[in-house]
């Protein structure tokens, strides 16, 4: 047999084999791993609106802590010097407090996102090698009998392939 110059039939078997093996792949390969990535999106999506609200509410927070010293600005000028510097001290504290809480929700939120991002990429990488091996693994055992040739294949395939 001539692999150089092949003829019809191994020709018609080879995009037969193929189009098996592409058959067998998408009714059940990709649903599963369209299925994760969509899931995984969706958690990520959620964060994403986790963290947009905390930042909404953080601006009511700044709305309100403005509301309020424009109050204390009016109650201001009847008080006393002593009573001045103890409401000064009070708003700063408020506002210091607001402020650190909305960066601990954001920065936990962005947390949250970027482990579920390297999670989900993790989860499909591991699934699409699994799968690659597998079918690398019987079109190889079909196709060569010798284990040196095979051995070489799957290392050549692999340092072909890369992951990002």
């Amino acid at each position: 047999m001539d692999l150089v110059n092949p003829g019809f039939g191994l020709i018609f078997w080879t995009l037969i084999s193929f189009l098996c093996l592409l058959f067998i792949l998408r009714k059940f390969a990709w649903k599963p791993i369209l299925g994760a990535v969509e899931e995984r999106e969706n958690g990520i999506k959620d964060a994403l609106a986790s963290a947009e609200n905390a930042r909404k509410e953080m601006e009511n927070l700044q709305a309100d802590n403005e509301r309020i010293l424009q109050e204390a600005r009016i109650e201001r000028e009847a008080m006393l010097k002593d009573a001045r510097e103890i409401r000064e001290q009070t708003i700063a504290k408020a506002e210091v407090e607001a402020q650190e809480k909305a960066s601990k929700i954001i920065e936990k939120a962005q947390a949250a996102i970027e482990t579920e991002k390297k999670a989900a990429m993790a989860e499909l990488k591991s699934h699409v090698a699994g799968l690659s091996i597998e079918i690398a693994e019987k079109v190889v055992r079909e196709e060569l009998s010798n284990k040196d040739k095979q051995l070489k294949l799957v290392e050549d395939m692999l340092g072909e392939t890369t992951l990002n």
